[in-house]
């Protein structure tokens, strides 16, 4: 069957992308290898707790000015990425101790809980607790 192996997120650099990913969020680095022909590194992540074969994000450096225009913006200011967790007020206090940035504070709405941060570029990004059976 086919599924999303992969999205890629547009980053100015590997190593800043993950300080903030694997460092601030607990992602979890699955592969940082370095491609030398064409000098960049392959480089995916995926979210703590997610099991093996699970969709990553492709940590893809910026090769050109029309590249790096689209960092921290993939979306056109809409929330890009969803970050599913199973304990709301856990994830967003160890978020909040990390120094992430809020934009929208935690609410309550028929299909769970959710608050929106803003990754190291700009991204925007929903932290949510889907309500039971969503």
């Amino acid at each position: 069957m086919p599924h999303i192996a992969h999205i890629a997120l547009v980053v100015r650099d590997y190593d800043e992308a993950l300080a903030f990913y694997v460092g601030k969020l607990g992602f979890t680095l699955v592969e940082d290898t370095y491609q030398p022909e064409q000098d960049k590194r392959w480089v995916t992540i995926r979210p703590p707790g997610a099991p093996e074969g699970a969709t990553t994000i492709l940590l893809a450096r910026a090769s050109a000015p029309a590249q790096e225009a689209f960092i921290g913006n993939q979306a056109g200011g809409r929330v890009f990425l969803f970050l599913a967790t199973d304990d709301f007020a856990r994830d967003h206090a160890a978020f909040t101790a990390a120094g992430v940035e809020w934009v929208r504070d935690p609410a309550t709405y028929d299909y769970g809980t959710v608050a929106v941060f803003r990754d190291l570029y700009g991204n925007l990004w929903d932290l949510v607790q889907f309500a039971d059976g969503r």
